[in-house]
């Protein structure tokens, strides 16, 4: 099946920066994607997955378990390295998982077989929705209309990347890394606030207005629908790029640095935003470092910082007028212009003296 190239969709930067850096760095904790019906969200999600770099996993494990990450393997990929001493690797993409309105607890989690257990002694674990999704994409549509435990279970499992599940003194654990992509339309009802909050990163989207820019939507749909296979080759090289752009900025996160003075912007940012809780600093931070890994930085800016600030903000703010939210956001957008007029003006400065010195030695 042929997927609509995530390049190829039009506007709504902002999403498809949160999904990008989600997918550098799952650790994050995931974007919720609020909008009106029939603006690319699913599109999006599915397209993030499509285009996400290959990866190793164990050869016939269930749960994708990392061969290089002896840490984060699962029980049974536990006790077969400890009786062969190596695990045999597989080469798979990376899986989009869609989580269905009426998943049930068990469906999520997983469940262990007890009465086998107590019948054979032997541990017996049918595998859930979190185990397919580890080291994939996890997609929760219409997440609001998701019953509110189902939910705290995929956000904790988000943020601590493992699941236990125990029954009866029987338990089994194996990791749950994903990128978690909850999307959901606000006329159909809201998130509870201490749900809201869970999410990393929100992204609001709205129909594109510009006449010029809804002419190549409508465009570029009726292209790929005509033909799937020719439109995605057209824009294959793209998808390739940014796909190697992902993959390169994955390895170059752990090397990623900040400093004090990083952390006094982002503490500062959140002060000034009058939010409550510490877990927006915590995200910008980890949005920060993931952003300056995907333009190839080893440290972080004021850039990095704003931008993931745009993502983190606006689903803690107290409820307050309308009008001082959009001055509070007026002032960071204008932060942010000023930041990247810095950085550019630095990176100019930085290329100029490089050739100074290249030419030296020439």
């Amino acid at each position: 099946m042929v997927i609509f190239p995530f390049t190829a969709i039009v506007g709504q930067d902002k999403m498809k920066r949160a999904l990008i850096l989600n997918a550098i760095s799952p650790q994050i904790g995931g974007v919720l994607i609020r909008g009106e019906r029939g603006t690319a969200k699913s599109t999006a999600a599915r397209a993030l997955a499509a285009l996400l770099p290959e990866i190793d996993t164990v050869a016939g494990c269930p749960f994708h378990c990392d061969p290089t990450d002896i840490s984060a393997l699962c029980d049974d990929c536990r006790e077969r390295l400890n009786q062969e001493r190596i695990l045999s690797v597989a080469r798979q993409r990376i899986q989009f998982v869609d989580l269905p309105v009426s998943a049930t607890e068990d469906r999520v989690v997983g469940t262990l077989d007890i009465e086998k257990a107590i019948k054979s002694g032997e541990r017996h674990f049918e595998p859930g929705v979190l185990a397919a999704a580890n080291r994939s994409l996890l997609y929760v549509d219409e997440v609001n209309l998701l019953d509110d435990h189902v939910v705290d279970l995929l956000l904790d499992s988000a943020a601590m990347g493992v699941n236990v599940v125990e029954r009866e003194g029987i338990s089994f654990t194996h990791p749950a890394r994903f990128i978690l992509v909850g999307t959901m339309n606000p006329e159909e009802g809201e998130l509870r606030p201490q749900l809201l909050d869970r999410f990393a990163l929100c992204v609001e989207i709205q129909g594109i207005q510009d006449t010029g820019r809804r002419v190549d939507i409508l465009r570029r749909r009726v292209q790929f629908e005509e033909d799937p296979l020719g439109f995605y080759q057209a824009w294959e090289e793209t998808e390739a790029a940014l796909s190697r752009r992902i993959e390169q900025a994955r390895i170059l996160l752990p090397q990623v640095t900040y400093t004090e003075q990083d952390l006094l912007q982002i503490a500062e940012l959140t002060v000034e935003f009058d939010v409550d809780g510490h877990r927006a600093d915590i995200v910008i931070l980890k949005t920060a470092l993931a952003h300056a890994a995907f333009e190839g930085r080893t440290g972080i800016v004021e850039q990095d910082i704003l931008l993931a600030a745009e993502l983190a903000l606006p689903h803690r703010l107290k409820k307050r007028p309308f009008q001082e939210t959009e001055q509070h956001f007026e002032r960071l957008e204008k932060r942010l212009e000023q930041a990247r007029s810095v950085t550019s003006s630095q990176l100019s400065s930085q290329e100029d003296l490089d050739a100074v010195k290249k030419k030296r030695r020439c």
